[in-house]
C-alpha cells in the first residue's frame, strides 16, 4: 500500500453556491466557487506528504482547473452529491491499494499547506479516522481515513457527530483536529462576512477577488449597518 490521496468533490459550477443568492449574482457565485477551488487545489498541491489529488467532478471548468494542478479527474459519482462523490473517490483508491484518503470541499479558501500537513501528522496508523469540523462544530470539513473506506462518509447538514458515531461503530476512536482555515467553509452570507473579518494567515485569491470586485466593501458596509 502506498500514500494518502486527497479527494475533492466539485459540483457543477454553474448554479454554484445558491445559498449566497441573496448577496451575490449568479456570475459572482460561479466566479467565487471557481476561485475558492483554486485556493484549495493550490494548498493541496504544495503538500509533499500527499501522494496525489483526485477531483471528482463533471464540470469542465473545474476539471480543466484541476488538471493544471496535476490532479486526476474522476467523473464517476460526480452527480451523486457530496457523499456519493467522496465514496466514488474512496472506491477508486481502495481498488488501487492506496493507504488512505483525505477529503475536503472546494469552499475552504483559507486552508493552508501547514494545516493540511498538521492534520496528516495527527492521523494515526490504520485503521484510523481523523476529522476536522467546520467552525460551528456541526459540519465535517475534512475527514482522513486509513484505509480509504474504513468509515463510510456521512456528509450533509450537521454531519460532525454522525461521523464520530460512524467511526466508533467501526471500533475506531476518531481523532478530532481543529484548524481555523479548514474550518472556515463558505456557504451562507454570514460566512462571507466572517471570512472577510478574519486576519488572513496566507494570501488567498478568494480575498483578492472579493476586494477587487467590490463585494467585500458592500458586504462589510451592510453588516455594519445591521448592528
Amino acid at each position: 500500500m502506498s500514500g494518502v490521496w486527497a479527494v475533492v468533490p466539485v459540483k457543477e459550477l454553474t448554479g454554484a453556491k445558491e445559498r449566497l443568492a441573496s448577496c451575490l449574482t449568479p456570475e459572482d457565485r460561479r466566479a467565487l466557487a471557481t476561485i475558492m477551488l483554486e485556493d484549495v487545489l493550490d494548498a493541496l498541491s504544495a503538500v509533499s506528504q500527499l501522494a496525489g489529488i483526485v477531483v471528482v467532478t463533471g464540470d469542465p471548468v473545474a476539471a480543466a482547473l484541476a488538471g493544471r494542478y496535476g490532479a486526476r479527474i474522476v467523473a464517476e459519482g460526480a452527480r451523486e452529491g457530496h457523499t456519493g462523490a467522496v465514496m466514488a473517490g474512496a472506491r477508486l483508491l481502495v481498488r488501487e491499494g492506496r493507504a488512505g484518503m483525505m477529503t475536503m470541499p472546494g469552499d475552504i479558501p483559507r486552508v493552508s499547506p501547514a494545516e493540511i500537513t498538521e492534520t496528516l501528522a495527527a492521523h494515526g496508523s490504520a485503521p484510523s479516522f481523523t476529522i476536522v469540523p467546520a467552525h460551528d462544530d456541526l459540519g465535517s470539513n475534512t475527514i482522513l481515513c486509513s484505509p480509504p473506506d474504513v468509515v463510510p462518509p456521512r456528509f450533509g447538514e450537521d454531519s460532525f457527530f454522525p461521523h464520530l458515531d460512524a467511526a466508533r461503530s467501526r471500533g475506531i476512536e476518531p481523532r478530532v483536529v481543529r484548524r481555523p482555515g479548514i474550518g472556515m467553509d463558505i456557504d451562507h452570507p454570514v460566512d462571507l462576512v466572517n471570512f472577510l473579518k478574519m486576519s488572513p494567515s496566507v494570501p488567498t485569491r478568494t480575498l483578492a477577488f472579493l476586494e477587487q470586485s467590490g463585494i467585500a466593501a458592500r458586504l462589510l458596509t451592510a453588516d455594519q449597518g445591521s448592528r
